[in-house]
């Protein structure tokens, strides 16, 4: 099967086309052919070496990606939960597994846990831009636990996990405070945002908040802006110094096969939107790379494999 894997720590050119033996499942586990694989920055993390600190052991050649998005193609034996053929979209945790399969494939065998049902009125390539970052929006607002009415402020809210993480917020009965990329204030208003803010804000001039979702994340700027007794949640780690009684989490997403058939369920019925902003194939990862590096997108990446 067609792959692309990281070839060596480094920057996009890294990335190389590879063929490998198709996936044969071990007991629990089905095999996906996949259709589309969405390109997160974790990957670029993955590729650049950035993740060594939580990955010491990763060396490459390996096989990035934990979006995809097909088909059920084969059941090992006492696989449960799903049939042959049944649509699919799913999330690896790269991460806590060490990276010993990625998405980045024509096909990967993978727990059934990591899966949900695809509806059949939601394509496959938008499909794909569903579980990392729905899950992450899911479980970070979870992990918040504001009542209704608290305020909140999303920092990213024009990329994928902040558009995902102010929605939710809306439907939770949150008043949402939202940072737009420039040019982008559009897009972040019709998500519900009951305040859209310019990137140019200064975080800590602002009036104080319950709680924090820094999806870029620009890390103390935004714990600046937390009242006492608050909560500030960021994507990735990041340096603070914090002398006030505020509540800091940076949790690694994890799999929720029931949150991610309801999240996939909400994106196909309308309720949740999604951007894409270009596919390629492939063998153009190196190129998805660049495109995300360079910045200025409106919407995802998505690789697809036929």
């Amino acid at each position: 099967m067609r792959v692309c894997e990281v070839t060596g720590f480094g920057g996009p050119e890294v990335l190389s086309a590879g063929e490998r033996s198709w996936p044969a499942p071990a007991a629990g586990e089905v095999v996906v052919r996949i259709d589309a694989a969405n390109v997160n920055p974790t990957d670029l993390g993955a590729r650049s070496g950035a993740h060594a600190r939580r990955m010491p052991d990763l060396r490459p050649p390996f096989v990035p990606g934990w979006d995809l998005s097909g088909t059920v193609e084969q059941l090992g034996a006492r696989a449960t939960g799903f049939a042959l053929g049944e649509p699919v979209v799913g999330m690896i945790p790269w991460v806590r597994i060490g990276g010993r399969v990625g998405a980045y494939a024509q096909a990967a065998a993978v727990d059934p846990i990591w899966l949900a049902t695809r509806p059949d009125e939601l394509d496959e390539i938008t499909g794909a831009t569903v579980p990392l970052n729905a899950l992450t929006a899911r479980q970070t607002l979870d992990l918040i636990g504001a009542s209704p009415g608290a305020t909140l402020l999303v920092t990213g809210a024009s990329g994928a996990v902040g558009s995902f993480a102010t929605q939710l917020a809306v439907k939770d009965g949150l008043r949402v405070r939202a940072v737009a990329a420039d040019g982008d204030e559009h897009w972040v208003a019709s998500l519900g945002a009951d305040e859209v803010l310019p990137r140019s804000t200064n975080l800590a001039e602002l009036e104080q908040v319950d709680a924090v979702l820094d999806a870029v994340p620009v890390g103390q700027p935004a714990a600046a802006c937390v009242r006492d007794g608050g909560v500030a949640v960021f994507t990735r780690r990041v340096e603070l110094e914090l002398d006030r009684d505020v509540r800091v989490e940076m949790p690694l997403v994890d799999s929720d096969p029931g949150a991610l058939a309801e999240l996939t369920r909400q994106v196909a019925s309308g309720e949740l939107r999604t951007r894409i902003a270009k596919t390629l194939d492939l063998a153009e990862a190196g190129e998805a790379h660049r495109l995300v590096e360079r910045g200025g997108l409106r919407g995802k990446i998505v690789l697809t494999t036929s």
